[in-house]
């Protein structure tokens, strides 16, 4: 098992993680298993989707911002509740096989880190087998 930090630059953002997963299981010869990420954080997520464009990740920020809006009433004092509601839609974590040293993604699949109240340092989990 293993970790890695995130720096997230806005409050809002998916920020593209795929290359860093990669470079862990090949620093570590992890040849088939599966692939397991946990993000241990209240107002932020991770998921998988599509990386080509990058206008699919501001659709994404912007819809889930839509149906839960930020300041909305909520009864959470800290003033966040809108991101605790948004990382509970996206989730804490995501299983990718790996098969002869390569995670099965999708030819347009990556992975993302979903930061809903930043900018923060934040911490990504990993584990295989």
């Amino acid at each position: 098992m293993e970790s890695f930090a995130v720096e997230t630059s806005s409050r809002e953002e998916l920020k593209d993680v795929t290359s860093k997963v990669k470079e862990i299981l090949k620093d570590n010869g992890v040849e088939n298993g599966v692939c397991t990420l946990y993000v241990p954080h209240t107002t932020a997520a991770i998921t998988i989707n599509e990386s080509a464009d990058p206008d699919v990740k501001k659709d994404i920020v912007d819809k889930l911002s839509e149906l839960v809006p930020r300041g909305k009433g909520y009864r959470h004092r800290e003033g966040n509740a809108d991101s605790h509601i948004k990382s509970t839609l996206v989730g804490n974590s995501a299983r990718i096989l790996i098969q002869n040293g390569k995670l099965q993604l999708g030819t347009w699949q990556g992975i993302f880190f979903a930061e809903f109240d930043g900018p923060r340092s934040r911490k990504i989990w990993m584990d295989w087998g």
